[in-house]
């Protein structure tokens, strides 16, 4: 579910202290994404939303999420955006969530 080896590159990458502050921003931009996604549901920006979606996941290791995301691109891209089971992505991204934050017991929630 998450590529613990791409999150501790993440951490190395920009440092401890502003570790937390990173992850804080992903989150709060994918769950953006994510609610304007269910409020104003929108098929002609579908493919460029997963795509975010996507890569915020693949930058920050929820390697389930991102696959998910990958599939739901690919469709909406090819024009059968009704295959795209929303929820299952969505709770893919909580589930990676809460892993990440049982990791990180200091994190807070976003």
């Amino acid at each position: 579910m998450i590529n613990w080896d791409r999150v501790n590159e993440l951490r190395d990458e920009v440092g401890i202290e502003d570790f937390q502050e990173v992850i804080v921003m992903f989150l709060e931009e994918v769950e953006n994404t994510m609610v304007r996604m269910i409020a104003i549901p929108n098929l002609a920006t579908l493919e460029e939303d997963m795509h975010f979606l996507k890569g915020s996941a693949l930058n920050l290791g929820f390697a389930h999420f991102a696959d998910l995301c990958q599939v739901g691109e690919k469709a909406a891209g090819s024009g059968q955006a009704e295959t795209i089971f929303l929820d299952d992505i969505f709770e893919s991204y909580a589930a990676s969530k809460t892993a990440f934050r049982e990791r990180f017991g200091c994190m807070k929630a976003a």
